[in-house]
């Protein structure tokens, strides 16, 4: 009797602990949506954030909601556009395709590395080293992070410099990931004007380390008629959104930083 009465104490316990934890699994539970799993499943998982959210999981789950519309997903294309908007029992879809763009020009021809290297050839490992070898604290160092990360063959470094080939990238947004300075973002794959320009120094500044960098000069800011180009922390960005592809502030920038996107 002795051995039984703790026995049985403990069986009591757990016997109630189980139906706290099954009432409050019931009470408490989060309602499934299975539209967004739905399309979480015909999303291709890449989680790359290309499509403006914080992965496939959060795309869907904004799609379901109606605050997103279907065609965001580069890597998925055309065929996981119509099955999203099939989903949502819309019709036809348009894909808004994008790709990296690497914001510099800092090839050997425009700027110099500031010491000799002889460590791990890697963008992130070099950085650990006086910031990296750039002369341009905000520039490209050319050791081909980029170019490993990208299964498409779509990242190349020439003359120092990487560089992306909008005809191959797929906007996985690993190479985004694999630069340790920030240099590469996704754009809308369409004419417009683009900055090929991260540094954030005054002008005089930026003169000493580079001869094609952003000065800040305001002219494409002036000329601009729709509003697109703005100069931001020292360098110009342009919102894709706003431009036309006009051409103009590409025509007036004394540094020739800012190009018309090749498509």
């Amino acid at each position: 009797m002795d051995i039984l009465t703790p026995i049985m104490i403990v069986s009591a316990i757990g016997l109630l602990a189980g139906v706290i934890l099954a009432v409050a699994s019931i009470v408490m539970a989060v309602p499934k949506d299975e539209k967004a799993e739905a399309l979480e499943e015909v999303l291709p998982g890449a989680n790359c954030g290309a499509c403006g959210y914080s992965g496939c999981s959060g795309y869907a789950a904004a799609l379901s909601k109606g605050e997103a519309k279907p065609g965001l997903c580069s890597p998925g294309g055309a065929d996981v556009a119509q099955k999203c908007a099939e989903l949502l029992g819309s019709g036809e879809v348009e894909v808004e395709y994008k790709t990296a763009l690497v914001h510099c020009l800092g090839s050997y021809d425009n700027t110099t590395d500031k010491m000799r290297y002889d460590g791990i050839q890697s963008c992130s490992a070099s950085t650990f080293l006086a910031g990296g070898i750039s002369s341009c604290r905000y520039g490209c160092m050319g050791m081909g992070d980029c170019v490993r990360a990208c299964e498409y063959g779509a990242v190349s470094v020439c003359n120092g410099v990487a560089k992306i080939d909008p005809a191959k990238c797929r906007g996985c947004s690993k190479c985004v990931e694999a630069c340790p300075k920030s240099l590469i973002s996704f754009v809308p794959l369409k004419k417009q004007a683009v900055v090929r320009c991260s540094n954030c120094d005054k002008g005089r500044d930026t003169m000493k380390v580079c001869t094609i960098g952003c000065i800040g000069c305001m002219k494409c800011v002036k000329t601009c008629e729709f509003e697109a180009v703005a100069v931001k922390n020292g360098c110009a960005a342009v919102d894709p959104q706003k431009c036309t592809g006009c051409g103009k502030c590409v025509e007036v920038c004394p540094r020739h930083v800012i190009t018309l996107l090749d498509i």
